[in-house]
């Protein structure tokens, strides 16, 4: 088998496979444009039809029109569409498109696209470039073969896209051209949405009434708009494409269901912060330069823990854009790398026993004058504003915990959830020392300031003093308040973070709007806002403090601390799943016009759905591997050793070794037969009809089987000749160079 330091010669020699027929060598050819430009600054967004682009192209007038839409919410004026289709018509042709689409992202997790050619033939028999304002705004796709979650029958097809405004088109290129991408919101005939845009810019318009209510009765100058920030870190593998196609379950099912452990792993802890190797550090500064072309605001990138893996993370922008640019982000992850000879894992776990990717969504609340609410500043203990909305947060966290396990629930993610490597199930906040000893003082009526950081010594007069942080950070917390921000650290690394964030506006919408009517009930009862607001904040810590956890997140004695405490531990994805439509849920969704009870109960059923859908192509492939592939090869190796066993007894040469280690094998091929026999049985078996009962059932039956087939061939792996083992091993796969 093809060893990992030959990954280079081996891509270089695939000439005609690879990349459509280019060797990996020819490649620098196609990067020279890339790499001749280092100014970022002088391509950042030329593929976008920004505000700033829309001022070039369009009247005063009609960008005035077209900005107060975006930046205030103000309603859009549609007899300004046919004038801005012209406009990104002409800008989005000069630049190669031949044609344009509207992106969507339906319930699959994923991106949707039609395009749609601009050129249309006339009376001459020739042809024009057309693209109307009714182009922009609308389009019909055929919804019936997106997931609805029985909001619309197979036979009822009728979906609209329309557009949204506040994310601008772009121009997605390939080798051959550009299409114009123009984000849009997707719905059924009925109105009901089908996809997370919808939900995501209801939430922001929740979030801005009540941010902009409690900033008005805590005497702030008002802003015009308060929106959610986001920056999402995004983790991945990279493996050589020769490995990916050698292997049926990363091409079906993006992990690998076999695998032995390698001698080296992640021990050693020298990959995280590591070298980046040229071949990868190439891939990189491609991707980057594609996604700094589309405005993707990316500052980051470096090994994570596992061999093989890496991240990559923008810094903060609207939540809406930044749920659009990390479906670009992924996209351009994926694309980009096979020109490399190299393929992108998404996955949440693609290799076992190794740290699993996740997408820490930092998330915050802000101004559109730039300021954070969730900024302690130099004076915490004084700044009641920020005490007021990150007491807001303790309290959306813990009267929701239900909901932001659910939001990231997936069969991939119950892979890394609770194990040593990402956070727990159990839903909890990390809140620094400093902030934690503020709130116990307001409790307890104490005045005083509480420590900072102050600077940190290195013990060397050549090294600078550092200005310390007051809290030390937790990597073991779902949920930790990280200077200014709070980073969503369950969220799954394959995941669209719309749906995340939608339920972290909406819980925080509910929470500044509960504390706000404390407040003004207060005052109405005659007292002051500043004793109101104290009060607020003591009432508010003294209920949900309990919420609150800075210790190891990954120990055994969290868990019973936490159960103590009487907080959730939904430990699978179909616990989860089970809270999402609760009465609870309903009501809030439908408090603040997010999701009515009929789109919120279909997302729970394409969740579910999809949940058993996942393991079941799974299971199937597990089995088809293990009968087809590793069973008649060891078979074959094991036919090879009685030969040589029966040769050697006739010239009377004792092997014994040799013995043992092919009855060893007999015996692992016998438990592999029979862990394959309960898995068959378990795959043939769906369950029932639903896709509830199917869920469970492959939840309690598949799955087990899966895991007593996996546990039989790696030991196999073991025992068999490297020729005769039919998957790239690990030790091969994860070590790119």
């Amino acid at each position: 088998m093809l060893q990992s330091h030959n990954l280079d010669v081996l891509t270089a020699a695939k000439s005609w496979r690879v990349n459509g027929g280019r060797s990996y060598s020819s490649l620098a050819v196609d990067r020279t444009e890339i790499r001749s430009n280092k100014d970022i600054s002088s391509i950042f967004a030329v593929d976008v039809f920004s505000l700033d682009t829309m001022r070039e192209h369009l009247s005063k007038s009609v960008w005035k029109s077209l900005a107060a839409t975006i930046e205030r919410g103000e309603t859009l004026n549609p007899q300004i569409a046919d004038i801005v289709a012209l406009a990104m018509k002409e800008w989005a042709t000069e630049r190669g498109a031949t044609h344009y689409t509207h992106w969507f992202q339906p319930l699959t997790g994923s991106t949707a696209e039609k395009h749609e050619s601009f050129v249309a033939p006339n009376a001459d028999g020739g042809a024009i470039a057309e693209f109307s304002g009714k182009d922009l705004i609308q389009s019909e796709p055929d919804a019936s073969s997106f997931p609805s979650g029985g909001l619309r029958s197979t036979f009822e097809a009728r979906g609209y896209t329309a557009w949204d405004p506040t994310s601008p088109a772009f121009l997605m290129r390939h080798e051959n051209g550009a299409t114009l991408c123009i984000p849009t919101a997707f719905a059924s005939w009925t109105g009901d949405a089908l996809d997370h845009k919808t939900p995501l810019l209801r939430s922001v318009e929740a979030l801005n009434k009540e941010a902009k209510r409690a900033l008005s009765l805590l005497g702030s100058v008002a802003p015009n708009s308060v929106i959610a920030t986001v920056g999402a870190e995004q983790e991945y593998f990279l493996i050589d494409e020769e490995f990916f196609f050698r292997r049926p379950d990363l091409m079906m099912c993006g992990r690998t269901l076999f695998g032995a452990k390698p001698p080296r792993g992640q021990e050693l802890e020298d990959h995280y912060f590591g070298s980046i190797p040229e071949r990868v550090l190439s891939y990189m500064t491609d991707v980057e330069e594609r996604l700094h072309r589309l405005g993707v605001p990316v500052k980051t990138r470096h090994n994570e823990v596992a061999p093989g893996q890496f991240e990559i993370a923008p810094i903060f922008e609207h939540c809406n854009a930044a749920a659009d640019h990390q479906q670009i982000l992924m996209q351009t992850l994926q694309n980009t790398a096979r020109k490399y000879g190299l393929v992108c894992l998404l996955h949440e776990k693609p290799f076992a026993g190794v740290n699993g990717s996740g997408k820490h969504v930092n998330w915050s609340i802000s101004t559109d004058s730039g300021v954070n609410l969730l900024e302690p500043g130099d004076t915490p203990h004084s700044n009641m504003q920020f005490l007021f909305f990150c007491a807001a947060v303790i309290k959306a966290v813990d009267k929701h915990q239900d909901l932001l396990r659910a939001s990231i629930a997936s069969a991939a993610n119950d892979h890394r959830l609770g194990a040593n490597e990402a956070p727990p199930a159990i839903i909890s906040i990390f809140l620094d020392e400093q902030l934690v000893d503020i709130y116990e003082r307001l409790m307890r009526g104490a005045d005083g300031e509480s420590p900072g950081g102050g600077l940190l010594g290195l013990g060397s007069p050549v090294l600078p003093h550092l200005p310390r942080h007051a809290g030390d950070r937790n990597r073991t917390s779902p949920f930790a308040f990280t200077g200014n921000k709070f980073e969503f650290r369950a969220v799954g690394s394959s995941q669209s973070i719309s749906f995340p964030v939608t339920v972290l506006n909406i819980i925080a919408t509910d929470a500044i709007k509960e504390m706000t009517d404390m407040i003004e009930a207060r005052l109405v009862g005659g007292q002051a806002i500043e004793i109101a607001l104290r009060e607020t904040l003591k009432e508010v810590y003294a209920k949900h403090k309990r919420i609150i956890f800075n210790g190891d997140g990954y120990s055994d004695e969290w868990r019973e601390e936490a159960e103590r405490r009487g907080l959730l531990n939904t430990r699978t994805a179909l616990e989860a799943l089970e809270l999402l439509p609760s009465d609870k849920n309903i009501e809030l969704f439908q408090k603040f016009g997010t999701l009515s009870h009929r789109e919120l109960e279909a997302r729970y059923e394409i969740y579910v759905e999809q949940y058993f859908k996942t393991v079941n192509i799974e299971g199937e492939t597990t089995e088809w591997i293990a009968q087809t592939m590793l069973l008649p090869e060891v078979a074959a190796y094991l036919g090879e050793l009685a030969a040589t066993l029966g040769n050697l007894a006739a010239v009377k040469i004792a092997a014994s070794a040799l013995g043992r280690i092919a009855g060893e094998i007999a015996s692992s091929v016998e438990r592999l037969g029979i862990a394959l026999e309960k898995l068959r049985i378990a795959n043939a078996e769906l369950g029932g009809e639903t896709a509830h009962e199917k869920a469970n059932h492959v939840r309690n039956s598949v799955i087990p089987a899966m895991a007593e087939t996996r546990i039989a061939a790696d030991a196999l792996e073991r025992l068999t000749a490297d020729k005769h083992w039919p998957l790239p091993a690990y030790r091969e796969m994860m070590f790119v160079k």
